[in-house]
């Protein structure tokens, strides 16, 4: 009973591995655009994120005057 059962797994298992191979066409004709897309793409994110960090932390820190080291008691 229990080889009956193991070849019975065996041949699911080859079975689905042979159709899976069969309906999968690997095309590499558009790997470069692709690649260059995916990166053009990284780089737009990380640029946005990093304004939206400049603005959030633009935001946190209080708004100060101007503060000048020098003197505002003028004698003349």
């Amino acid at each position: 009973m229990p080889v009956t059962f193991l070849f019975s797994l065996y041949y699911i298992q080859a079975l689905t591995i042979f159709l899976i191979q069969e309906e999968i066409a690997t095309d590499f004709n558009d790997l470069g655009n692709l690649l260059l897309g995916g990166f053009v793409l990284a780089v737009a994110v990380a640029i946005a994120l990093t304004f939206v960090r400049l603005r959030l932390r633009d935001k946190k820190t209080p708004t100060s005057e101007f503060i000048s080291i020098s003197s505002v008691d003028r004698d003349e």
